[in-house]
């Protein structure tokens, strides 16, 4: 038997991403958001209101970093969702993250987090179902520490998920499957 229940926000896992910007001064914005996905394979969309800081920085600078939050920096990805860049703009500094600027866009990479998608401005959408920024993703790079050769081990990221139902966020790590490959065994 199914049971309704009161949440529309229903889809699970959410992502944990980092937004990254620069505020008008210079220094770092974060914003960590749950609404975003790629829109292909080189360009992400993030569903922001342009009453975030991060918004108006990106359309600033053209610019922002993408990067995947991982469960030993729990902490600080919440807390660049609980603080708004509009009332604390020091909010980067009150955390003990490090970053570097970016070689190929204008927008800092936040180097504890394990995976980082460096990209440019497309646009704004702000239609009555616009999903807010767009941008063309122009550089990916992963830490060592994730890596198996040439490919990013996801077990080894600890990348981290926003549940929607509980508001908690989990740990996602163990393959079960093979992608494009285990429902083939029921292909008639």
């Amino acid at each position: 038997m199914r049971k309704k229940i009161k949440t529309t926000e229903a889809i699970f896992p959410m992502p944990v991403l980092m937004i990254a910007s620069y505020n008008e001064d210079g220094t770092i914005d974060v914003m960590n958001a749950a609404w975003g996905t790629m829109l292909e394979r080189d360009h992400v969309i993030l569903n922001l209101t342009e009453s975030h800081k991060t918004v108006k920085n990106i359309k600033a600078r053209k610019a922002f970093t993408v990067s995947i939050a991982d469960s030993k920096h729990v902490v600080e990805a919440d807390y660049f969702g609980v603080v708004s860049g509009n009332n604390t703009p020091n909010k980067f500094e009150n955390t003990n993250l490090t970053a570097e600027k970016s070689e190929l866009v204008d927008a800092p990479i936040i180097r504890e987090f394990p995976i980082c998608m460096e990209c440019k401005f497309i646009e704004y959408q702000d239609g009555e179902y616009g999903c807010g920024v767009v941008g063309k993703v122009v550089n990916v790079t992963a830490d060592e520490s994730v890596m198996k050769g040439d490919n990013v081990d996801i077990s080894l990221v600890d990348a981290i998920a926003f549940d929607p139902y509980t508001h908690g966020y989990y740990k996602i790590g163990e393959r079960v499957g093979n992608a494009f490959q285990d429902g083939l065994e029921l292909k008639k």
